[in-house]
């Protein structure tokens, strides 16, 4: 049976959050298996505008439909499209609404919500509650987003398929030449020495996020740096005023104002190469809906710590890629980067392994998996 399929977002192409990843690799993997003529997609985007689209390398911008912000019009449409669809895809919790209204007038339709974390954990409103009700298939991203899902809103375990993120398969090789050069441009930007082990963390800077965990690791580093003098950190990401004075303060406090690095904003062209010039990632968050992050640093060869209690689970494989720590824990993570640091061949993720789950051919196939299975879920 054709299966017509709609995606619906709030940005894909017009922001570069987690989020908007998840949404051009699944428009992907759609639009690519809507090529073998069993299904046809279209992706419908709030934000967006038609021309953000335009010479995309994820899909054809003729399955794409941008609204520039007209709520009024993308629901219509929206509603529209979906009523003549057999699968709505809502790819964030703020589109519940528009899923709802299409269920209302066309009940067959399948509707799937894809959870990503923060953003469904915890109380809902009433409204959010109530509309979840209309969802026939969840996609969380990880175990723990699927275990909270079932207890604070009472889905039904058999109505959740945990669907991990995958890689953008447009992440540039690693072994080329042009990164390792940017990556050797970068060390001497940033004034590092050939001696120097490299500490990274890849965040948004606001006192909001600071559950990812980057104040942990200044304390941990605090004890390190005496048997670690080279030791040096590196932060890169979006900050506010407030969380910036913070870090530095901290920084300071601890006597390593010398040790620590904040560069801002880095393009995605970047992230590759800031990547390559590292020892090892670290973040010991604790509310991490999945963390693709990590799989990206792994990809890059890093070796990797992760908190033990949030969805990085998931993304260092229950630890069978790196190492898991108890985010509050500072001797834990103190402990975990000395034992990389100490021996980081020992540390490097199986490359293997990591394809194997977290590819983007896997996730594709997983994909449509589930949408096949659409009439046994739910």
């Amino acid at each position: 049976m054709h299966n017509k399929i709609l995606l619906l977002t709030l940005k894909t192409f017009s922001a570069t959050g987690g989020i908007e990843k998840v949404c051009k690799v699944a428009g992907k993997a759609l639009f690519e298996n809507s090529l073998n003529g069993r299904q046809s997609f279209l992706l419908h985007s709030l934000y967006d505008q038609q021309s953000d689209a335009d010479e995309n390398i994820y899909f054809s911008a003729d399955n794409f439909r941008g609204y520039r912000e007209n709520k009024i019009k993308f629901i219509y449409q929206s509603v529209r499209e979906g009523c003549l669809s057999n699968t709505v895809i809502l790819s964030h919790i703020n589109l519940l609404i528009v899923g709802c209204m299409i269920k209302f007038f066309s009940p067959k339709t399948k509707l799937v919500l894809l959870a990503h974390g923060i953003e469904i954990w915890g109380k809902l409103s009433w409204l959010k509650t109530r509309m979840l009700r209309c969802c026939d298939i969840f996609l969380p991203v990880s175990q723990y987003t699927s275990r909270r899902i079932q207890q604070e809103h009472e889905v039904p375990e058999s109505r959740c398929v945990v669907v991990n993120n995958a890689l953008d398969p447009f992440l540039p090789i690693v072994n080329e030449k042009e990164i390792k050069t940017d990556a050797e441009s970068l060390r001497k930007k940033y004034g590092y020495t050939a001696e120097d082990k490299i500490i990274f963390t890849l965040t948004r800077l606001y006192s909001t996020e600071r559950y990812k965990g980057y104040d942990k690791i200044l304390e941990s580093m605090q004890h390190i740096i005496k048997r670690n003098p080279t030791l040096r950190y590196l932060i890169a990401g979006k900050y506010d005023f407030e969380e910036k004075v913070f870090i530095e303060s901290r920084a300071k406090e601890l006597g390593l104002e010398n040790h620590l690095k904040l560069t801002g904003f880095i393009p995605d062209d970047s992230v590759a190469a800031h990547f390559s010039m590292a020892d090892l990632y670290v973040m010991p968050s604790r509310k991490e809906g999945f963390g693709i992050v990590f799989v990206e640093a792994m990809y890059y060869g890093l070796p990797v710590v992760a908190g033990n209690q949030d969805g990085s689970v998931d993304a260092l494989l229950n630890g069978e890629l790196g190492l898991l720590v108890d985010p509050l824990n500072i001797v834990e993570i103190e402990n975990a980067i000395e034992r990389i640091l100490n021996d980081q061949k020992s540390f490097k993720p199986d490359r293997r392994i990591l394809m194997n789950h977290f590819g983007y051919e896997g996730y594709k196939r997983r994909i449509d998996k589930v949408l096949t299975m659409r009439d046994e879920l739910g």
